[in-house]
């Protein structure tokens, strides 16, 4: 699972909200309701927020395995 726990938390942080990132910043409504449930976004996608927030993708995108992802020893 994708997690944009990183993403939201500079949102926080900077007081930028989703609206701002449709409106201020031109991300597609698509595209930021993708991020809010955790679905995938274009590497553009990523390169942009990575400006917005000077970051590194690292920073706003985080990978979370499910239980049963994990192989067995």
């Amino acid at each position: 699972m994708i997690s944009y726990r990183g993403l939201f938390e500079l949102m926080e942080r900077d007081g930028i909200k989703k609206i701002d990132l449709r409106t201020k910043y031109h991300l597609n409504p698509k595209t930021v309701d993708s991020l809010v449930k955790g679905r995938s976004v274009t590497v553009d996608t990523l390169m942009e927020l990575c400006k917005i927030f000077r970051c590194q993708p690292g920073d706003l995108v985080s990978y979370i395995a499910d239980d049963d992802e994990i192989p067995k020893k």
